[in-house]
């Protein structure tokens, strides 16, 4: 909570997933992850609290690379790039996703604060 004048302003905690969805894919090595809002209203918040460092934090231990963000604004959009995260990509990796597509879900369970 936090005051703002005589209001005071409450918080509740919310997954991404209420607020935007996304889809992800691979180029090369690097996962591609686009996160829409699904308010134009909502998209504000994604710009402030869905950093390229706390999506770095989010996908610590999944990725090796940085996290870069790009801000699609026309879109109500933000687009990640995971840099490092497919183990050289699709057509020589072993991991189970190679293409990254399960990284949009996990992205969607990232927490951020909304006012209530």
């Amino acid at each position: 909570m936090r005051r703002a004048g005589h209001r005071v302003t409450r918080r509740r905690t919310v997954e991404l997933r209420e607020l935007a969805h996304a889809r992800s894919g691979d180029k090369g090595d690097t996962a591609n992850v686009g996160l829409i809002a699904r308010r134009a209203r909502d998209y504000p918040l994604l710009v402030r609290q869905v950093t390229a460092r706390r999506v770095a934090r989010h996908f610590a231990g999944e990725i090796q690379g940085p996290v870069t963000r790009y801000e699609l604004p026309n879109l109500h959009a933000l687009n990640f790039l995971l840099h490092g995260a497919l183990d050289g990509g699709g057509t020589i990796s072993l991991k189970t996703d190679a293409q990254g597509k399960v990284f949009s879900t996990a992205l969607l369970r990232l927490k951020i604060r909304v006012p209530r």
